[in-house]
């Protein structure tokens, strides 16, 4: 695509919705992303729970990508000057079986930077597919967190600990997050995932309330600074483009 196309695709698409997993990542696009991508010409900035996850039971995981990839495409036919992203843990995606993913189970084996990023780019090779010839691929930025939410709020361990209401702790969450080049880092085992780190320091560790009172303690500057798989995605949209 030339600068002449980038620039036009730039000025006209100015509406962005971004497919989440959880209320928790709403929230955080709704009040701490929105305000700030405004800056950057945009006149609407929203989230959509993906499915019924409002409604779903936690233990039940994330959608399967067949149903995902239909609120996507919905999206994109419908508002046809809209751009679209998703805000997913890659700690969560189904790696196997019909639910599967693209490209998690073989991301799993990958050395970290490419873990992410092998999945992104087969998200929107598969959307791209499915839209057929003259899609903008530029209007999907797909973006998954490593390995989860929880480990964005390892960004600033003070307000995470005062955001949850256990400033005591902090030094704790102070010491987890020093084993780790960046917060993203943080490993995904079922007992290393940044939410099982934080549930055992705090065993009635709620997600939907606790979350996003830590990430609206901590904000976007923090995340941006400590986080650059986050910050890459960040810079994608503000320049929105691939």
């Amino acid at each position: 695509m030339n600068w002449v196309v980038a620039l036009e695709l730039s000025e006209s698409m100015s509406r962005l919705l971004i497919h989440v997993e959880g209320e928790t990542e709403e929230t955080f696009v709704n009040e701490i992303l929105a305000p700030h991508l405004y800056k950057y010409g945009y006149t609407k900035v929203s989230a959509r729970l993906v499915g019924n996850a409002r409604q779903r039971d936690r233990r039940g995981g994330v959608r399967a990508w067949s149903s995902v990839r239909k609120d996507i495409l919905r999206h994109l036919k419908e508002d046809t000057e809209c751009l679209s992203s998703t805000m997913m843990d890659f700690y969560a995606l189904p790696q196997t079986g019909e639910k599967a993913w693209p490209r998690r189970a073989e991301a799993a084996q990958l050395a970290f930077p490419e873990k992410a990023i092998s999945v992104e780019r087969a998200l929107l090779a598969d959307i791209c597919n499915e839209m057929g010839n003259g899609f903008e691929r530029n209007r999907f930025l797909p973006y998954v967190m490593m390995y989860e939410f929880e480990g964005l709020l390892f960004s600033d361990t003070d307000k995470l600990g005062s955001g949850i209401g256990k400033p005591e702790l902090s030094s704790k969450f102070q010491a987890i997050r020093d084993q780790f080049t960046t917060p993203e880092e943080i490993n995904d085992s079922p007992q290393t995932a940044p939410s099982k780190r934080i549930i055992s320091l705090v065993p009635n560790y709620e997600k939907p309330l606790m979350g996003t009172l830590a990430i609206l303690e901590i904000g976007l500057d923090a995340v941006r600074q400590e986080c650059p798989l986050f910050r890459k995605w960040l810079e994608r949209l503000e320049r929105r483009s691939a």
